[in-house]
């Protein structure tokens, strides 16, 4: 079975190969590369018959490269470090995922359901999970250790790091503890007006009251959060800029 690999990150592709050199030598890594254009010209090029595909790359995302494609005649494989809707709709249907870091044995299973899966049987399943993906909304799915919470991001006031553990407090007084470190949900909030002040903490900007020139943020729920001195510059810059819209 002829293969490629689309992911940004070098290290990761090296070490799924090394993983698939192990478990899957029948399979014959026939290209690599790091973005949907290089993609496109990539499958279009090797024919390939399973693709290993990361959903956010750096000019868009893997279904920006499945609609980029003339046929979708091979079999998809994703790769994520998020566990949200897509992942769910992903988890429900024909294809399967690997979260980052990959697991030999995760691995393993998602080989194996790709082999009993007929290539047709793959694209309502890529649709379905496509749509969900666009339509997470300001939500969150968390991984609990025994339930996915759905959190609205327009209710999260701040999360605060500890020990590679993240707790979630939502304006409710609600809070959620996950075994992911702040800095796995960074990029996601930082698109829905978060801020990380603190190596420790991301804090929802709407919630601010103010903030002294000292370093410290005070929330409007009487929650004190630091400003470490590095970060200083660029928290204003956020704040200032975010106050503009």
């Amino acid at each position: 079975m002829k293969a490629i690999l689309i992911e940004d990150k070098e290290h990761i592709r090296k070490g799924l190969r090394r993983m698939l050199e192990m478990v899957a030598p029948e399979i014959q890594i026939v290209g690599e590369c790091g973005t949907v254009s290089e993609a496109v010209i990539v499958a279009q090029a090797c024919t390939p018959e399973l693709v290993f595909l990361d959903i956010n790359l750096p000019d868009g995302t893997g279904f920006d490269f499945l609609e980029g494609t003339e046929t979708l005649d091979f079999k998809v494989i994703f790769i994520t470090a998020y566990e949200e809707y897509a992942l769910r709709a992903l988890k429900m249907g024909a294809v399967d995922y690997l979260l980052k870091p990959v697991d030999l044995e995760e691995l393993k299973a998602a080989l194996l359901k790709v082999a009993e899966t007929p290539v047709h049987s793959q694209k309502q399943a890529i649709n379905t999970a496509k749509k969900a993906y666009e339509n997470q909304g300001d939500t969150l799915i968390l991984s609990l250790q025994d339930s996915y919470q759905i959190i609205d991001l327009n209710e999260l006031v701040f999360c605060e790091s500890d020990k590679g553990y993240t707790t979630f407090y939502l304006e409710n007084g609600k809070k959620y503890l996950t075994s992911k470190t702040i800095k796995e949900y960074e990029e996601h909030l930082l698109n829905f007006d978060f801020t990380r002040p603190h190596q420790s903490f991301m804090v929802n900007l709407k919630f601010i009251d103010k903030y002294d020139k000292a370093g410290t943020i005070y929330l409007k729920n009487g929650k004190k959060i630091p400003v470490s001195s590095r970060k200083r510059e660029s928290f204003l810059s956020h704040l200032f800029n975010w106050n503009k819209k």
